[in-house]
């Protein structure tokens, strides 16, 4: 895959970067990494600048999060929760309250969600899913989605053209705090999971 991407950078320049940062965006195994760095490196032999890959990738990450905006807004809370009361999501474990929940954490704290997680690899695109569920507002979606996403592109896209042709190296380094991103996510994600299914036990012992 990494050649594909180098391939594409190095003969559509720009159009390329945001390319392949819109379609990162949508499927996120498509590293964010080797396109940031590469993109800076590529600053240092080809007519492309440092603002301007900065800009595509950025544009880029706004194309491709709105696609997910919008797959969350067609999955809405209503239908989760009715899909919570059937035969799913008693198969899942899942209720409409937890729903409930999860819809009323995210209005309370999806500004700084969408904006934090966009520096999170896989969790940048994903946050785009929530947020349209939510009904975020759009302009605040794009605004919080942008500010998150310039401070990502700026830092990888800077250190690939610093180091030049070691850029491969801070593409791995990226990697691997993507995997550990991921580890501490899913450690978070199943102590919420354990917790909530203990506070079900002690709701039911209440009601006995």
């Amino acid at each position: 895959m990494q050649e594909l991407i180098i391939s594409l950078m190095e003969q559509y320049g720009y159009a390329g970067i945001f390319f392949l940062i819109a379609l990162e965006n949508i499927f996120p195994p498509i590293p964010s990494e080797v396109i940031l760095t590469f993109g800076g490196f590529l600053t240092t032999y080809t007519s492309l600048g440092v603002p301007g890959v900065v800009a595509a990738a950025t544009l880029g990450s706004l194309a491709g999060a709105i696609v997910l905006y919008g797959a969350g807004m067609l999955l809405s809370p209503e239908r989760l929760k009715r899909f919570a009361s059937g035969r799913g999501g008693s198969l899942l474990g899942l209720r409409p309250e937890d729903v409930e929940k999860a819809d009323a954490w995210f209005q309370k704290t999806g500004t700084k969600a969408v904006f934090f997680c966009r520096c999170v690899p896989v969790v940048r695109s994903l946050i785009s899913i929530p947020a349209g569920m939510s009904r975020m507002k759009l302009p605040r979606f794009f605004l919080y989605t942008a500010a998150g996403s310039l401070i990502w592109n700026i830092l990888l896209v800077s250190l690939g053209a610093f180091v030049g042709e070691s850029w491969g190296y801070i593409a791995y380094l990226a990697g691997e705090y993507s995997h550990v991103m991921l580890i501490v996510l899913g450690i978070s994600a199943a102590s919420g999971v354990i917790w909530m299914l203990g506070n079900r036990k002690c709701q039911k012992k209440e009601k006995n």
